[in-house]
């Protein structure tokens, strides 16, 4: 996990105007922050400390994972925790996200402390969490690694399924897969795993079913394994049995305007830009109409998190920043192919994490 104290320093260096505390709520949030992964509980942070509060189950977890902080024990409901903190504080003005709250606690912290002035710091430690250090990096680049093992596991095990007439539904690819990266070290995936094959093939989150996968369909995986609390996002797309020249040119389409995406892509470029490389590339060669979702997005603690890659992004990327390169061909009644890429930019551009393979023509399994 990110040094704990690392990551206060950013947020104190940060921290919102006229704002005596923070509240922290959102699990992947309070994990960033005090390195602490219990299911309940919540952060209060100031500028000069910091408290992790949750009940009995979690105690002996937070006084392990996070022994720098102060810890309190609820005792009851979480709100009345909260009020035993604030109210003696004098603390008037207190910022949370309110992005990840719902209705009910927005009104329920009204009611618990009326004299407290809430304000929305919503995004505030995306931001800051979106630029990785070091060791950050380092996790994340394990996570790939291990992604990278799982499709080569996944090739040989679908090549001697096919090989010996056995049929394999999609279902059974995203279990083997699932099985191999937990069986070699990974805490848990990170998303659900799309199989898509054959028709199916065109939908950009097309989840495994039971369909049995056919000679001479496409087949798209795009998977991710979470490590040490960090995530891997990979997609490919291959050919079973035989390939047809539609198929390898729109393969050839997709791998082109990855490239060039890859390419441009570097800190101080707006998200947009990226996209729109990659977008007029795929436009140009006639299947503008069939890419239909950002070119990217990125990657850490959370599979989908800042920066976006898309036409309507205004981020600006910055050294640090772990993203995924994705562009897609979704051709309704046909197919699709997707291949998907982690970079993290770098001074010079980016640098690709992604070794799994990627065969300048669609990769054929027989």
């Amino acid at each position: 996990m990110k040094s704990a104290t690392t990551a206060l320093e950013k947020l104190r260096a940060h921290w919102p105007d006229q704002t005596d505390a923070l509240l922290v709520m959102e699990p992947h949030n309070r994990r960033y922050l005090a390195g602490f992964t219990g299911t309940a509980g919540f952060l209060l942070i100031t500028r000069q400390e910091e408290i992790v509060v949750t009940d009995f189950r979690y105690w002996e977890q937070a006084q392990q994972q996070s022994p720098q902080w102060k810890l309190y024990r609820q005792q009851g409901p979480w709100v009345k925790a909260l009020q035993e903190i604030v109210t003696p504080s004098g603390w008037k003005n207190i910022a949370l996200e309110y992005n990840h709250i719902n209705l009910a606690q927005k009104e329920i912290l009204t009611k618990a402390l009326p004299d407290v002035t809430w304000t929305n710091q919503e995004g505030l430690l995306e931001r800051i969490r979106s630029v990785k250090d070091i060791a950050e990096q380092e996790k994340v680049a394990r996570a790939v690694a291990l992604a990278d093992q799982g499709y080569e596991h996944i090739l040989a095990y679908m090549k001697e399924r096919f090989r010996s007439s056995i049929p394999l539904t999609e279902k059974e690819v995203a279990l083997e897969l699932e099985f191999y990266l937990r069986k070699e070290g990974a805490e848990g995936i990170a998303f659900d795993f799309i199989v898509a094959s054959g028709l199916r093939s065109a939908l950009p989150h097309g989840v495994a079913t039971d369909k049995v996968i056919e000679a001479g369909e496409l087949v798209t995986i795009d998977f991710g394994c979470r490590l040490d609390g960090y995530c891997s996002d990979t997609t490919r797309t291959f050919v079973m049995a035989k390939a047809t020249e539609e198929q390898q040119k729109v393969y050839r389409t997709v791998l082109e305007a990855q490239q060039r995406a890859l390419d441009f892509i570097g800190p101080g470029r707006k998200g947009s830009e990226v996209d729109a490389v990659a977008r007029d590339s795929i436009t140009k060669a006639g299947y503008g109409d069939y890419f239909g979702h950002g070119l990217g997005h990125g990657v850490g603690l959370v599979v989908h998190e800042k920066p976006q890659l898309s036409p309507s992004s205004k981020d600006i990327l910055e050294v640090g920043q772990v993203v995924t390169i994705e562009p897609g061909i979704y051709i309704p009644h046909w197919g699709g192919v997707r291949i998907e890429d982690m970079v993290i930019i770098t001074e010079e551009g980016c640098r690709n994490l992604t070794s799994a393979p990627k065969t300048s023509e669609l990769t054929i399994i027989e």
